[in-house]
């Protein structure tokens, strides 16, 4: 059922050749990981009633076919607490190239980690886990294992970062939540098998992980060249 589901999702973001946030939230949702709660606004008063419900603060974040790196293109609007912020902010995305609308959801604090996946010429789907979510060229802190993982495997990968401590705890900083993180982990790799053959890549980036939960908080999937076509 999720492989039609994907196959679904793919068929409609070949012409734009990768599978937007809004669409690939739903996707990990579906496969069981812990997304971090959302909307797909496209205008302003569809992201204030999401906000009037919610509350604040909020992050948003562009949707558009033209922007891969949404950092990068000033798409991204953190920390945000009041109605006429939100206004602004959807304003201002509203005039990006190929703006289709933002996804409006609620801050989330935690150590940011990134959980990839790749489909490997040689060795199928493979996992990547890091620290550092949107700094992680920085840091080069990265392991990568072969899909499918057991949960010895993914805890084999926390254990392997350089940076491990910022996970396991240090200077009085509790350690994040293991067992989910090794979860997601886990339940990541089932979801990149059933992508194997459909997707060229797929990045959540970053995951949040605090002393209770680890959350998604961004999703991409990027779609083979032939499937660009």
């Amino acid at each position: 059922m999720l492989r039609q589901r994907i196959e679904a999702v793919i068929a409609g973001a070949r012409e734009d050749g990768w599978v937007m946030e809004p669409e690939a939230r739903k996707i990990c949702r579906e496969a069981g990981l812990p997304v971090t709660d959302f909307t797909f606004a496209r205008n302003e008063d569809e992201a204030l009633a999401f906000a009037r419900e919610k509350g604040w603060p909020l992050a948003a974040k562009v949707v558009s076919p033209d922007i891969v790196h949404k950092s990068d293109a000033g798409g991204v609007a953190v920390g945000l607490e009041s109605e006429d912020q939100l206004r602004g902010v959807m304003s201002r995305f509203s005039r990006l190239p190929g703006y289709r609308g933002a996804v409006v959801t609620p801050m989330v604090k935690g150590v940011e980690v990134i959980v990839g996946g790749k489909m490997d010429f040689q060795f199928g789907p493979v996992v990547l886990f890091g620290v550092g979510g949107t700094a992680v060229e920085v840091y080069q802190d990265t392991v990568i294992r072969m899909a499918p993982l057991k949960e010895q495997d993914a805890d084999s990968m926390i254990r392997s970062l350089k940076g491990r401590q910022f996970l396991l705890g240090h200077r009085g900083h509790p350690p994040v939540a293991l067992d989910p993180l090794k979860r997601l982990l886990v339940d990541f790799s089932v979801l990149l098998m059933e992508m194997d053959g459909l997707a060229d890549s797929v990045d959540l980036n970053p995951v949040l992980c605090s002393d209770t939960a680890c959350h998604v908080a961004d999703a991409r999937i990027m779609l083979p060249q032939a499937s660009r076509l």
